[in-house]
C-alpha cells in the first residue's frame, strides 16, 4: 500500500495548504479525497504534485508494507 504522509509533511514545510496545491494543479476535489484516503491517483497528478512542490516522489508519497496475511 501507498501513503501520502511525506506529502502532507512536504506541504507543511513549505508552507502551503491541501487546497492551495489542488487549485495549483489542477486537480479535483475528487483527487484529494483519494490522496486522504491513501488511495491510488495518477501518475499524471503525482508528477503534477512534485513539479508544483519542487520536490522528489519520495516528498509525496512512500511504499508501506502491508503484512502477508496468506500465511
Amino acid at each position: 500500500m501507498f501513503s501520502y504522509a511525506p506529502l502532507m509533511a512536504t506541504l507543511h514545510k513549505k508552507g502551503m495548504t491541501k487546497t492551495e496545491l489542488q487549485r495549483l494543479i489542477g486537480a479535483s476535489s475528487a483527487t484529494f479525497a483519494k490522496i486522504s484516503k491513501d488511495e491510488y491517483v495518477s501518475m499524471k497528478i503525482l508528477d503534477d504534485i512534485c513539479t508544483v512542490l519542487d520536490c522528489e516522489i519520495s516528498d509525496v508519497i512512500t511504499h508501506v508494507k502491508e503484512k502477508d496475511h496468506s500465511k
